[in-house]
């Protein structure tokens, strides 16, 4: 992992949240309200009067914004990949892939930070709910295709998906340290992020191993074809 984008990431622990905008318009509010909550109250047990008070806007509002908890779930999702995505990466551009991914996933771990009782809240509630957990994977693979592209690695096609989903599971594992790690400098979620970097590459490398293994039996195949008729050719002669 990147050493100059780990220390810049645990400087800056501390003092995310500080200075980030108040949410302005109602489906802002509507998505603050809803995270609020959830900080406080299992992912199940949060309904829409409750977002609505929480938020100051009519259930009317509320409906012509969204039709779910889990579509104001998602809303936060892509809300942190534009976040994301907005930030400056020049400095990282010459750096290796790795660097650069671990750049984007610390990033996204400065965005998310005023949230961590929220995630630390809906981790659990995934864990009792399969159904809720199966929808988190699907948004989680979504907003890693973004974080791949972020950081100039391919996210396009089976491979992609594929790199998508292996990274989902391991920001994943890295969250489950990340929730409560309260050090300031978070050397556990860092050594977390090291080694599912480090997981990651090796995935990835399997990955392309086994989609470059059609190729190498078609060629094999058309090298035997070849060689066959060459031999029946000479045997004619």
């Amino acid at each position: 992992m990147a050493r100059k984008p780990a220390r810049k990431a645990a400087g800056k622990s501390a003092r995310a949240g500080r200075g980030q905008a108040a949410p302005t318009s109602e489906r802002e509010k509507i998505i603050a309200a809803f995270l609020a909550l959830l900080a406080d109250r299992p992912f199940e047990a949060i309904g829409f009067p409750a977002i609505a008070r929480q938020a100051g806007v009519s259930l009317a509002a509320l409906r012509g914004e969204f039709s779910s908890t889990l579509a104001i779930l998602a809303a936060h999702f892509k809300a942190t990949d534009r976040a994301v995505l907005g930030a400056d990466a020049g400095e990282m551009a010459d750096e290796p892939p790795r660097d650069r991914l671990a750049d984007v996933l610390l990033r996204r771990l400065e965005i998310l930070a005023p949230h961590r009782a929220a995630i630390r809240s809906l981790i659990r509630s995934a864990r009792r709910n399969p159904p809720l957990a199966f929808a988190l994977n699907g948004l989680a693979v979504r907003s890693q295709q973004w974080m791949l592209t972020a950081a100039g690695i391919g996210a396009a096609g089976p491979l992609g998906m594929l790199r998508a989903q292996g990274l989902a599971l391991l920001f994943a594992s890295v969250l489950r340290t990340w929730i409560d790690d309260d050090e300031r400098g978070q050397a556990r979620t860092m050594a977390a992020l090291d080694r599912a970097l480090t997981r990651g590459a090796r995935f990835a490398g399997l990955l392309e191993d086994l989609f470059a293994l059609p190729g190498r039996m078609r060629r094999s195949r058309g090298h035997r074809r070849r060689r066959g008729r060459n031999a029946g050719e000479a045997a004619s002669a």
